[in-house]
């Protein structure tokens, strides 16, 4: 029997999967909880204090993800390392970092140890807005014709934008730096001492395109002078297409990890993108939605069209032969998260625990009581801005309908439903522009946990979901990709189409809209568009306003206490 390991990379953790090659059995599971976590508000060891909308992490929690979480799979398994022909990972993205030519993180040097440029940028590190505003701003006045490959704007999260921000703040950073490069690619250069550059984070983040390349040299000095060479001399233009072998583990990564050295080792990949074939989607009109701290939303399309606010189309992005297209929410999960920690009663708190219960699951149990419009309460999704289709992560949430008599279920409902809306925008969004869409597929966290949103997603949507079987979809995509890399004649695949007949499959349950609450949700989706419409689109930019006083503010007290 031969096997594989998928490696997925996500905010808080790194989570190894050993799979059957044959079956997709998911054999063993390990997580490892990076010990640095997040690091939005001071670094590590110095205490130098980050500014608001900054998101950091520490590149040795990855390295530790491979030290701990593959020997344990292992481990636990019992199996024979030599059985074991291939590995894949997928992450975060855009999450980015500086390096010198040997690939050391310029964080790992004494001298930029206390340097908050020098770490990790993690996808929701949105403080590059200004910059991304630039670069908007630059490609609309020199009519770059790839900015509508994106939807018309480049976001903070993406590549560029914080390169820029690295050069503009802290060029002495830049300059130290022999190479910017995506983590998904550092950790593949980890395991197998090969420095690639994979189509996918490049397509989606790093406005490169099979046909165009990347923008021209032009643009890039008109953004910067000194970022005019910045592919050149800091990244690469060999780009490598998604499915094939970077080369084999080192010695070094074998004793990591306690596979065999050489051990086929798989291009990198996004975590929402290497999902779509693990939830069975290899042909367009299927929607694959990564549910977690945020949504990915996946469609793929046989025709290039341009879709207002999306994040972006690549071809071959996601699988070949198709136009992969991207849209996404920033904050889903987190959402939730959010108001359990910070709003939730403590008599909640105690009946959770009386009943031994999860405080989601509680919370859930009483909103799943109510009925669609019960509330009174409506909300917008942006507490982490949006992503699409509006694409400014300087909006922020609200909450409207509340009175003394609102209870915090009614809260939770209405969150859900929120993200709902959001999705029900970008849904009809793509079909208004030529990609249709007929089905949604969901995987991630969320559909395990809460089948109350997942009702309330079809319901708004009007359309049927189906569940990936695997409740670790993008491990398990990152293990498909693993067998490609290895091939055929090593036990694998030689397509990621052969791949997915075999090791991906949905669960048997699907959820179809209520007609009765569609007639609602239908009534108060009109009013969220209202809503979404005159604060996300300049109408009423009072959610701005309030961010610019609350920065105000913020460093008046820092320089007092300076």
């Amino acid at each position: 029997m031969k096997y594989t390991i998928g490696v997925d990379f996500g905010t808080e953790s790194g989570r190894a999967m050993l799979v059957e090659v044959e079956t997709g059995r998911e054999v063993a599971t390990a997580v490892y909880l990076y010990s640095n976590g997040v690091i939005d508000e001071k670094l590590p060891e110095s205490g130098v204090p980050l500014e608001p909308d900054w998101a950091l992490q520490d590149p040795q929690d990855y390295l530790r993800v491979f030290q701990t979480a593959i020997p344990e799979v292992l481990e636990d398994s019992g199996i024979d390392p030599g059985d074991v022909i291939g590995i894949g990972i997928d992450f975060t993205a855009c999450t980015m970092l500086p390096v010198k030519a040997d690939g050391t993180p310029l964080c790992d040097l004494p001298e930029f140890r206390a340097v908050p440029h020098a770490w990790v940028k993690l996808w929701k590190h949105h403080a590059a807005q200004p910059e991304a505003d630039q670069i908007n701003e630059t490609a609309r006045r020199m009519d770059q014709a790839w900015l509508d490959r994106y939807g018309g704007k480049i976001s903070s999260e993406w590549f560029f934008s914080k390169a820029l921000q690295i050069l503009n703040e802290a060029p002495e950073v830049y300059a130290a730096a022999d190479r910017l490069i995506e983590a998904a690619d550092w950790v593949v250069w980890q395991l197998s001492g090969v420095e690639t550059r994979n189509a996918c984070t490049a397509g989606y983040k790093a406005i490169w395109s099979k046909r165009e390349g990347f923008p021209p040299r032009d643009y890039f000095e008109s953004l910067h002078p000194r970022l005019a060479d910045v592919i050149d001399d800091k990244m690469t233009r060999d780009i490598r297409p998604v499915g094939q072998k970077v080369g084999g583990l080192t010695e070094l990564a074998a004793a990591w990890t306690g596979l065999k050295p050489g051990t086929a080792v798989a291009i990198a990949n996004v975590d929402a993108h290497v999902a779509v074939p693990a939830a069975t989607v290899t042909e367009p009109g299927r929607m694959v939605m990564i549910m977690g701290t945020s949504i990915c939303h996946m469609v793929l399309g046989t025709e290039e069209h341009i879709v207002p606010g999306m994040c972006g189309y690549v071809e071959d992005g996601i699988i070949p032969g198709f136009f992969g297209y991207e849209a996404g929410q920033s904050c889903v999960g987190d959402h939730f998260a959010w108001f359990v920690e910070h709003c939730l009663p403590a008599a909640y708190e105690r009946e959770a625990h009386d009943r031994r219960m999860d405080v989601h699951a509680l919370l859930e149990e009483k909103a799943g009581q109510l009925e669609p419009g019960e509330s009174g309460l409506l909300a917008l999704d942006w507490w982490n801005g949006n992503r699409s289709v509006l694409v400014d992560v300087d909006l922020t949430g609200l909450l409207i309908g509340a009175t003394l008599a609102t209870r915090p279920e009614e809260i939770y409902r209405a969150l859900i439903e929120a993200t709902a809306y959001g999705t029900r925008v970008i849904v009809e969004t793509f079909q208004q522009n030529g990609v249709p869409i007929h089905e949604l597929v969901a995987c991630g966290g969320l559909p395990e946990k809460n089948k109350l949103l997942m009702q309330i997603y079809a319901d708004v949507t009007g359309c049927p979901i189906r569940v990936s079987a695997s409740k670790q979809t993008p491990a398990l995509g990152s293990a498909m990709f693993g067998a490609v890399a290895a091939g055929a004649s090593a036990g694998g695949y030689d397509s990621i189409y052969a791949a997915a007949q075999k090791m991906a499959r949905l669960k048997d349950e699907t959820y179809f809209p209520i007609p009765e609450h569609q007639a609602v949700y239908e009534q108060l989706y009109g009013e969220y568009l209202l809503l979404h419409d005159y604060f996300g689109r300049g109408a009423n930019d009072v959610m701005k306003r309030l961010k610019r006083i609350r920065g105000e503010v913020r460093n008046q007290i820092e320089a007092l206490y300076a």
